[in-house]
């Protein structure tokens, strides 16, 4: 059986990892640092099975991780930590770096020092590109593996630096390590801040308050006109562990190949109550935009379909269904704190 640890365990990814590699009889170690409050809602149904294994540790402690190396001695290791909100890391560059970059060099210097050394996935962004892009026959925009990174954010910034990190661990000292260039991944599980989900359940929240002829505030939105390659991330966890299967590690970047903006998936999300005049329940608000903004991001993953036989399979409607929908069921005793009188 199989031994894999499990760094940011308690995020959307992290649980649909979990989810996915105990499927496969792995004994999962799952990473949470210590908090004052519960943060393990993505994965309360893991926590009573056998195989699945919640430790307290951070990637910013480097004892805790040579000591969790050495003590499990694993087949595989995903670092999924991240300050993942791009938006956050302009007012907290310094925290995003010590987790993002900092963490991942903590990860990979422990590996380098054991004797059986595990194989190491790390979480990288389609952030990374910035305003980078290459053009294809048809004059359309798309990023690869061949293009040039240009990051935007203090967020993208760390998240290239453990990418490079990565490149030269793999290179210099033999690790087995692979970098996943995952463009936007959404889904039920997303955390309430992403705008994907700040939408869907905004949506759910007005369905149920018209259905009780009530009324809610606007929506505050910030750029509606970036465009995003937006996926479902349990799609997206396999690509990660496939990735660890192979013969020979590489950087891999994982997408649908299709882009929408931020006011497409708005009016895919208003469709599924049968709304059309989405734009009269959305307020612009200026302190959303960020100081510097990626204009458009669509990932074309042929190297992910040739060598991993990866392809995304939830597109982009069943996307925004699949959250709005699991939004109104669950939001039907929270619609009360949405209202106004």
């Amino acid at each position: 059986m199989k031994k894999a640890i499990i760094y940011g365990v308690t995020g959307q990814d992290g649980s649909y990892l979990s989810d996915l590699l105990l499927s496969k009889q792995y004994t999962v170690y799952g990473i949470t640092r210590r908090s004052s409050s519960d943060n393990t809602s993505r994965i309360t149904h893991l926590l009573n099975k056998n195989n699945f294994n919640l430790v307290q540790g951070d990637v910013t402690d480097t004892s805790s991780i040579y000591r969790l190396l050495n003590e499990v001695q694993p087949d595989e290791v995903y670092n999924l930590a991240a300050q993942s909100h791009v938006g956050t890391s302009f007012g907290q560059p310094q925290l995003t770096w010590c987790v993002t970059a900092q963490g991942c060099l903590n990860i990979l210097e422990a590996i380098r020092s054991m004797g059986n050394r595990p194989r190491f996935y790390q979480a990288s962004s389609s952030e990374m590109f910035g305003n980078q892009y290459n053009l294809d026959i048809n004059h359309e925009k798309y990023q690869d593996e061949q293009t040039t990174f240009s990051p935007q954010s203090p967020y993208a910034i760390a998240k290239l630096a453990a990418h490079n990190a990565v490149s030269l661990y793999r290179s210099s000292y033999d690790l087995f390590a692979c970098g996943g260039i995952l463009f936007n991944h959404e889904s039920e599980r997303r955390g309430e801040r992403f705008v994907t989900r700040k939408i869907s359940r905004y949506v759910a929240n007005l369905y149920w308050a018209t259905q009780r002829g009530r009324s809610i505030p606007k929506l505050k939105l910030g750029n509606l006109s970036a465009k995003r390659d937006w996926g479902h991330a349990e799609d997206y966890v396999e690509a990660m562990w496939k990735m660890l299967q192979q013969a020979i590690p590489n950087d891999y970047v994982i997408a649908t190949g299709n882009t929408y903006s931020v006011e497409d998936y708005l009016k895919e999300a208003f469709k599924c109550i049968d709304t059309n005049e989405y734009m009269d329940y959305v307020e612009i608000d200026q302190s959303l935009i960020r100081p510097s903004e990626v204009p458009y991001l669509r990932g074309i993953s042929k190297k992910a379909e040739k060598r991993l036989n990866w392809k995304a399979s939830i597109g982009f409607e069943d996307l925004v269904s699949r959250m709005v929908q699991h939004d109104i069921q669950s939001s039907s005793k929270h619609e009360e704190n949405y209202t106004t009188t």
